[in-house]
Order: C-alpha cells, then sequence, then structure tokens
C-alpha cells in the first residue's frame, strides 16, 4: 500500500480526480475536482496517482452589506 501524503493527486473509480486533504490510519479526506470534499475509509478506499493538476478555483466574493436610508434614520431619532 502506497504511503499518501497532503496535497497528492489521486483519482479514485468513482468520483476521478481529487487533492488528498487529510490522510491518517482511519480516514482518507480528498476534495475533488468535480464532486466536492469526500471521506473514505482508509483501509477500503481504493487510489491511484495521477500528475493531472488541480483546475484553477475563482476565490468567492464576498457579499457586500447594504445600508438602508430607513435605518439610518431611525438610529439618528
Amino acid at each position: 500500500m502506497k504511503s499518501w501524503t497532503k496535497g497528492d493527486r489521486v483519482a479514485q473509480a468513482t468520483y476521478g480526480n481529487g487533492t488528498l486533504v487529510e490522510v491518517n490510519e482511519h480516514h482518507t479526506v480528498i476534495e475533488f475536482d468535480e464532486h466536492g470534499r469526500k471521506v473514505f475509509s482508509s483501509k477500503l478506499v481504493s487510489l491511484q496517482p495521477t500528475n493531472e493538476p488541480a483546475p484553477k478555483k475563482t476565490p468567492r466574493k464576498r457579499a457586500v452589506k447594504k445600508k438602508t436610508a430607513d435605518k439610518d434614520e431611525a438610529k439618528k431619532a
């Protein structure tokens, strides 16, 4: 059995390619390119190494709080 480390790129039969997020003797957590984060039993999961790079993820933009004139007026009164 190969010793996997955090950050390794792997392929799994059901979910495809992903990046290892956490690996220990009990659980293996993988962030898949198209299916999100999944947790597997380390003893049961079957992984293959892959050289395919991770896709670029665009950073999420935070929502901007809207200030309303009504709330500002109520605070002044």
